[in-house]
């Protein structure tokens, strides 16, 4: 759905290209898409290795690897760069597309090509910093391993440059040359007008950071340009054009924003979340949850909603989760009469719901971006979780109060429990996961290694569900997505280091500070900016860009900063996954495959459920801080 209008600009374009053009384009693109896709697999792969022999060497055998977590932080940051090349070529970089869906065939097919045009325009501005900035690095030695740095930093310019070479030949794919003339005419007398505006923007002070961090971005973004792309742009002209800071100091923010060991978290539960799907673990939970549940009216939905919990507690990521879930209840589901609609809806809510959930990846970006303790945070999120679950539920309740189920068969307590004794080990992942935390068997980061080992010897002994086929394009796929969250990551981190450096801070704290009511208002000013801003920016964006503003005024005010947290997750969940310009909505809608449509009236229920929890949450304190 996100990427619709491209594929069919990119196929229209390809239709009337020379076909020798676009033949040596494909066949050059697949060769260098090869030559990243597989060392971007290994470097996962060998992520997991390095962190679990951490853990071993650690806590087993007592002899401590000095070097592994630099040697982790060396390969996380060519895993992020490669990574990002990945969901370049594959078109899977974050972008709000309400805007290009809606437009005519061909102003959508014109808009893609201008989507390119200007991520290539942001990568050749940054490919000279970049390699500055790796050179820099080159007098810097490793503590541990003492090679120099810039074996680490050249992973910036490699990525750069790689990016750069699937943009060229996209370009070429398009057979319109006109379109491609005028796209890049577009962006070269964009670039242009503000480069001789220069001296009129200067005076203008921080009325430039309603330029470029408003209108640039809002514009980039509403034109369908990849989120990471429109918030480097805007931050490079920023700094380019009405400061005096060298541009490598926006690389070396992006590398500071990426390549944060705590982020690692991130890939490595990806993974885990494909993991537990391909080895038949989800679909164990599922069952289980459904025998249990399944005779009572509306049964199955609070399945959906229990199922969403249990999954969301192992693998992170909110596509994962109803990747895992979805497949197994929704054909049930639909035989006992239940309207698509309804289905993706409260599949798009739980989604919401389960934000807060650890290991969720929101809740690993804001302790790196905040410097809250990771382990509070997990600790903190498991009880909102369970109060949406029951607004949700409360809600399942009133619309299903009559459904018939004069056809359904009760399982019988002998299939119970063997569905339980099949869904045990599965069951137990979550456990496992959270008392290696809380024991100090292994950080937050390097917890999801032992979830990975857990998961294959549980599917290769127990589930033997294993598919070896799908490994390598499982561990790809986590090298696409985290590429993907990451790079945002990078470029948003650059963009608060901007807003920071400017005063921007400042007087945002001074306003949100000096807000009649206190800390009420602060709250609900916070839970309605997040609501938008998980709509139009995605999450992790939001988080990493506001996050570093506003939790320090929220300790002012006197805001907890694990309740804090938990209140602009829930908000940011509501936004992110609300119609009409929610990506959440629309990747529920792809995994459900159910027509946008279909959903728009039902969720809005669940909407104002989860909003009921969420004034829940923020008024009773307790619920997140309550067993820290």
């Amino acid at each position: 759905m996100v990427n619709a209008g491209a594929a069919q600009a990119m196929a229209a374009g390809e239709a009337v290209s020379p076909p020798r053009r676009r033949t040596a384009a494909a066949r050059l693109e697949n060769a260098v898409g090869m030559l990243v896709e597989i060392p971007a697999a290994l470097l996962v792969l060998a992520e997991i290795i390095t962190l679990f022999a951490g853990i071993v060497a650690r806590y087993v055998l007592q002899q401590p690897l000095i070097w592994s977590d630099e040697l982790a932080s060396i390969l996380f940051l060519w895993l992020a760069m490669l990574g990002a090349v990945v969901a370049f070529r594959r078109s899977e970089h974050m972008r709000m597309t309400a805007g290009v869906a809606n437009a005519g065939p061909a102003l959508r097919a014109y808009l893609d090509v201008l989507a390119t045009c200007a991520a290539l325009a942001f990568l050749l501005l940054i490919v000279g910093p970049s390699y500055q900035y790796a050179y820099e690095e080159s007098f810097i030695t490793t503590p541990a391993l003492q090679i120099s740095n810039s074996w680490r930093a050249a992973a910036l310019p490699v990525g750069t440059c790689l990016m750069l070479l699937f943009a060229f030949l996209r370009l070429m794919r398009v057979g319109d040359a006109a379109l491609v003339i005028k796209a890049v005419f577009s962006v070269a007398a964009l670039v242009a007008l503000f480069w001789f505006a220069s001296p009129w923007l200067k005076p203008l002070g921080n009325l430039n950071l309603v330029i470029f961090f408003v209108g640039v971005v809002g514009f980039c973004v509403f034109a369908g340009v990849p989120i990471a792309f429109a918030f480097g742009l805007a931050t490079f002209g920023y700094l380019a054009l009405t400061t005096r800071t060298p541009l490598m100091v926006l690389v070396g923010r992006m590398d500071e924003g990426m390549s944060h060991l705590i982020l690692l978290a991130v890939p490595l539960f990806v993974f885990l979340g494909l993991l537990i799907e391909m080895t038949g673990m989800a679909r164990a939970m599922v069952t289980f949850l459904a025998s249990l549940l399944g005779h009572v009216r509306g049964g199955l939905n609070y399945v959906l909603v229990g199922a969403m919990y249990l999954v969301s507690g192992i693998s992170g990521s909110k596509a994962a989760d109803m990747a895992a879930v979805a497949p197994v209840l929704f054909p049930e589901m639909m035989e006992r009469g239940a309207r698509p609609g309804d289905l993706v809806a409260l599949l798009a809510a739980t989604g919401a719901q389960t934000e807060t959930i650890p290991p969720s990846l929101v809740l690993i970006t804001i302790g790196s971006v905040t410097g809250v303790s990771i382990s509070a945070l997990f600790t903190g999120g498991l009880l909102p979780g369970v109060v949406c679950a029951i607004t949700l539920s409360a809600l399942v309740w009133w619309r299903y109060r009559r459904e018939d189920l004069s056809h359904v068969k009760r399982a019988t307590r002998s299939e119970v429990l063997r569905a339980f004794v099949i869904a045990l080990p599965a069951l137990a992942l979550p456990f496992v996961i959270r008392a290696a935390v809380v024991e100090g068997v292994a950080t937050a980061t390097e917890v999801s290694t032992i979830g990975i080992v857990y998961g294959f010897v549980v599917g290769l002994t127990i589930y033997r569900q294993f598919d070896w086929r799908r490994l390598v394009p499982m561990l790809i796929e986590t090298a696409c997505l985290s590429g993907a969250i990451l790079l945002i990551i990078g470029t948003a981190t650059g963009m608060a280091w901007g807003l920071t450096q400017s005063g921007f801070s400042r007087a945002l704290a001074a306003a949100m500070t000096g807000l009649p009511g206190g800390s009420a208002s602060f709250i609900a000013v916070s839970i309605l900016a997040f609501i938008v801003l998980g709509s139009v920016l995605e999450g992790i964006p939001a988080i990493v860009l506001f996050g570093p503003l506003l939790f320090p005024i929220a300790g002012a005010v006197g805001v907890h900063e694990v309740h804090y947290a938990m209140i602009i997750i829930l908000a940011m969940g509501i936004g992110l996954f609300a119609p009409p310009f929610g990506v959440g909505y629309y990747a529920a809608c792809a995994i459900g495959r159910v027509d946008p449509a279909e959903g728009i009236r039902p969720i809005w229920g669940y909407m104002l459920a989860l909003l009921a929890g969420l004034i829940i949450v923020a008024i009773f304190p307790w619920i997140s801080i309550g067993f820290l």
